[in-house]
Order: C-alpha cells, then sequence, then structure tokens
C-alpha cells in the first residue's frame, strides 16, 4: 500500500476491519428497498443488543432447538432489526449454517420479513431480519387487549402469507419449517408478512419440521419426509387460527366439519361481521388444505385466488384495519438518528472524517491546556513552525507518512503534545493501518481533553479496527453524547449572544429617544 494518495476510500482498511455496509457502500440495497444479505461479526450484534440484554428480548420459544429473538438496533445505520440468537447445540456445520442463510437472503418480498443478514462466530449461530413493531398474529387473534382482529384484516392476513409461500415456492424453497400464527407478524404499516426465520431449518439435523405433532402434516407423521404439498396443510391450520380465533389441532376442526357444527368453529367476535357465504367459502378452502392425502389439497396459486375474492376494505390502509394510528406508523418508521460526524467513524467514511478534521482544525487547542516546550525542539525554534506547516499541508494533500514524520517530531520530542495533532497523527496512523499506535494517539488526546468527542469518535474506529467491536461501539457511544452536549451548549450560548444584542440595541434605542426628548 502506497502512503502517499489523493483520495481515501475503503480499500484503505485492513480486510479484517471491512464491515458489510462498508463493503456494500452506499448502495446497500439490492432495489427491493431491503439491505442486501451481509455477514456480520458477533461484536457488531453484541452491540446492536447492548450485549444481548434481556430487555431487548421479543420472543424466546423452542425446546428442541431453543432459541431467542432480541430487538437489535445496527451502529452503522440506526436500523432496527430481529436478530435470532441460536442455542450452541444447533447447526454444528457452520458452513452448511452459511450457505442456508445466504440462499434464504437471496429472497426479497414484501410480504416477507426479509433476512438481511447472518452471524457464525465459534459455536455462536444468529440471524438477522427486518424488524417487525407491531406483534404476531398470534398476539392480535389469542390475546388482543382492546378489540379482536377483524375479518378484514383476517382475510388480508391469509391472503398475505398464501403470497409469501407461493414466493417462496416459485423460487425454490417450497419448505417452511413450524408454520403458525406465531411465524406472522405485522410491519410498520401493519402489514402482514410471513417471518423468513422458518424457511431455515429448526434443528442441527434439519428434521423438525413441527415442533407440535398435533399441527403436523400426515405425510411427515408417516415417513419423516416433506413434500411441497405438505407446506399447504400447515397453511390450513393458520385458517383454522383466523376462523376460530384459538389454536385448534386440525383434527377437532374437521370433525367440527364434518359434522357441519361449523358456528362452534367460528369465533364468536366475527358473530354479525361476516356473512355466511364468506364463512362457507373460508371453512370450505381449510378443509381442502387439511386433506389427508396431499394429492387432494389445492396448490398455492388455487389458494390465493380463492383468498383474492374473499378480501373485503381492499382499499383500506392495513394500520386502519390493525388498529394502529398514523402517529405511531410514522413513529415505527423512524430509525434511531446518528450525527454526520457519529455516522462517518462508525461506518469508517475516511474521506469523510479526513474531511470533518480539515474542518475542525486546532479550534480544540485554543481551549485545551496542553504542554508545550520548545526547548525540547532537537532544532532551531524557527524550524519548528516551518515543520508544523509542512505537517499541516500534508494532512491536508493526505499524504500521511510525511505526517507521521512532522507531527512525531513535535510529540515524541516533548516540544509540544497538542490534542489535535494527536488526532491527526492518529488518523494517519490508521489510514496506514497501525492501529494500535492509532488508539494511543487517541487516548493521549482524551487525556488532554476529556470532553472532546473527536478523540472518543478516533479511539472507537480504532477500537473497531482492531477487532474489539463492543468496546468501539461504546466509545462512539460516548463521543455521540459529549457532541450533543457541546452542541446544546453552543444553541444555548448563541441564544445568550442574541438576546445580549437584542437587549443592548433596545438601550441604545431608548437612550437615543430621551435625547431627542
Amino acid at each position: 500500500m502506497g502512503a502517499r494518495c489523493s483520495k481515501l476510500s475503503a480499500c484503505w482498511w485492513p480486510p479484517h476491519f471491512k464491515s458489510p455496509r462498508l463493503e456494500n457502500g452506499a448502495a446497500g440495497e439490492d432495489g427491493s428497498g431491503v439491505p442486501v444479505f451481509a455477514e456480520y461479526s458477533l461484536d457488531e450484534l453484541r452491540a446492536a443488543t447492548d450485549g444481548f440484554a434481556t430487555d431487548r428480548i421479543v420472543s424466546e420459544h423452542g425446546e428442541k432447538a431453543p432459541n431467542v429473538v432480541y430487538r437489535g438496533t445496527l451502529f452503522s445505520s440506526g436500523a432496527t432489526v430481529a436478530i435470532k440468537r441460536f442455542g450452541r447445540s444447533a447447526w454444528p456445520d457452520a458452513r452448511q449454517f452459511v450457505e442456508e442463510a445466504r440462499a434464504v437472503g437471496l429472497l426479497r418480498s414484501g410480504r416477507l420479513s426479509n433476512l438481511i443478514g447472518c452471524c457464525c462466530e465459534g459455536g455462536e449461530r444468529l440471524l438477522v431480519a427486518e424488524f417487525m413493531p407491531h406483534d404476531t398474529l398470534a398476539k392480535h387473534l389469542f390475546h388482543w387487549e382492546t378489540k379482536p382482529l377483524s375479518w378484514a384484516m383476517r382475510v388480508r392476513a391469509a391472503l398475505y402469507v398464501a403470497q409469501a409461500l407461493e414466493y417462496c415456492t416459485l423460487k425454490g424453497r417450497a419448505l417452511y419449517h413450524d408454520l403458525h400464527a406465531y411465524r406472522v407478524l405485522f410491519d410498520v404499516d401493519g402489514n402482514p408478512r410471513l417471518s423468513c426465520f422458518g424457511l431455515m431449518k429448526n434443528s442441527r439435523d434439519g428434521k423438525s419440521y413441527s415442533t407440535n405433532l398435533a399441527f403436523t402434516p400426515p405425510e411427515y407423521l408417516k415417513t419423516g419426509r416433506v413434500i411441497p404439498e405438505s407446506v399447504v396443510y400447515s397453511f390450513g391450520t393458520i385458517l383454522l387460527d383466523l376462523l376460530s380465533g384459538k389454536h385448534i389441532p386440525p383434527s377437532h376442526a374437521l370433525d367440527l366439519i364434518r359434522g357441519r357444527n361449523i358456528t362452534v368453529l367460528m369465533d364468536s367476535c366475527l358473530d354479525g361481521h361476516v356473512s355466511s357465504s364468506d364463512g362457507t367459502e373460508m371453512v370450505r378452502l381449510a378443509s381442502r388444505c387439511l386433506q389427508y392425502e396431499a394429492r387432494d389439497r389445492p396448490n398455492l396459486k388455487a389458494v390465493v385466488s380463492a383468498l383474492a375474492s374473499l378480501q373485503k376494505d381492499a382499499s383500506a390502509p392495513s394500520h386502519t384495519l390493525l388498529g394502529i394510528s398514523q402517529d405511531a406508523v410514522k413513529e415505527n418508521a423512524e430509525q434511531v438518528s446518528f450525527s454526520a460526524t457519529e455516522k462517518a467513524y462508525a461506518t469508517a467514511d475516511l474521506e469523510q472524517v479526513h474531511e470533518l478534521l480539515e474542518n475542525e482544525g486546532y479550534d480544540e487547542d485554543e481551549t485545551a491546556s496542553f504542554k508545550v516546550s520548545l526547548s525540547s525542539w532537537p532544532g532551531q525554534p524557527s524550524e519548528s513552525i516551518q515543520v508544523k506547516k509542512n505537517g499541516d499541508d500534508a494532512f491536508q494533500s493526505k499524504d500521511f507518512t510525511t505526517v507521521l514524520e512532522c507531527y512525531s517530531r513535535f510529540i515524541d520530542t516533548g516540544a509540544m503534545e497538542s490534542p489535535t495533532m494527536l488526532v491527526r497523527r492518529g488518523f494517519a496512523n490508521v489510514v496506514l493501518g497501525r492501529m494500535e499506535d492509532a488508539l494511543e494517539d487517541a487516548r493521549r488526546a482524551e487525556g488532554i481533553s476529556p470532553e472532546w468527542p473527536t478523540a472518543h469518535y478516533l479511539q472507537g474506529m480504532a477500537l473497531i479496527g482492531l477487532g474489539m467491536e463492543l468496546d468501539g461501539h461504546e466509545k462512539l457511544r460516548i463521543a455521540a453524547s459529549l457532541e450533543a452536549q457541546r452542541t446544546e451548549l453552543q444553541r444555548e450560548f448563541r441564544s445568550f449572544e442574541l438576546l445580549w444584542f437584542v437587549r443592548h440595541l433596545l438601550s441604545v434605542c431608548t437612550a437615543s429617544v430621551c435625547v431627542c426628548v
């Protein structure tokens, strides 16, 4: 790597440091509006979940394959994501896990909560998906608080799930593991989506198609194998949930249907809200999906067509049908916002960081107390002025080898330990791949100016470069907090200056009036 350059880019970073967001650049989406699939480090996901804190857990289940899903915030983008962490016994074959995740990560549909990444380090196996803020279908069906789920939304949920399954089948992912109402989630706009997690196998042997035998396709119970038609049977159990408002085993539901006890099957909350013909058609569709013989079940295209004809209030927004206010939609749509400075350091945008340091100049040195001892200068004192100028010019032109030479003559001889010089030399060390030296310079700058955000930002970037991402992100958070405090103080000072100016102007005007009188 040459030391002189006219432009900084991601290539300056050591290979182990490049994050998925840096690799993908600004075009972090694939045209679908969803980030491209990426592999994350364990430290990134640990930082995103505050160390896998318990208050970040959104679901925890599974006996054969225990797993926990966390709500996380990716520091590089501010995006809120769902992070599924498998038990340590799951997926012992790391290569198989990554290959499976990459395959699912290629799927992109507005009917899925799309998989956007994975992590495979040591015994850890994690998946990263779009976060759905408005709970599961199970919550709205079985545990509602203010009002039950409307018939229009139940039919819409059935249609959207069927469309998701049809899309996955067309893309070669016909099998869906553990399809139930907890796998259906509601996005920021209240639209039902099918979780991508069910497209991954449940356990290390990949044989656990369903964790509840009462809802398992007959062919799986007979042979231990599933076929494309198996997902239609599982979808039939979803239709039963939507019809009844409770989790009814298929065998019991079919007995009710055969005995024409449809009213017993239907959710009493729907009385007076569903026409007899619509209710009967939905029951008939569920019955067909739950046929014992796979060949007697309809294909997904036929299921989608049947449900499309049952749609009610098709023009109504999903958030209206779900009872979500527009304010709640806007609130959940907002990502965690980062300042331009914070984002530049977090995403290793070296070009932007260099520009920030250039614009900041030596402002910090004007308020900081640091050692100046030109008697330690190895040459003539007048020479020091030219050496500093050479260092500043080199920093501006991105000649980082010269930056190190010039600033080190001040710092290492004890002639001057300027916080700005330390940070600039630290940045030069970052560019040249000397992360430990960069971290040391940033820490020395913090020692001189403890509340200077830039010193903390540079430490965070260097720590991440050394692979200590959890510590690095924590430093970036501290820097962002200090930056916010400074911004607020500057705002208050400007307000005070304006107030002083107005009062002074009024006093002058008053004095002028008195003189005139």
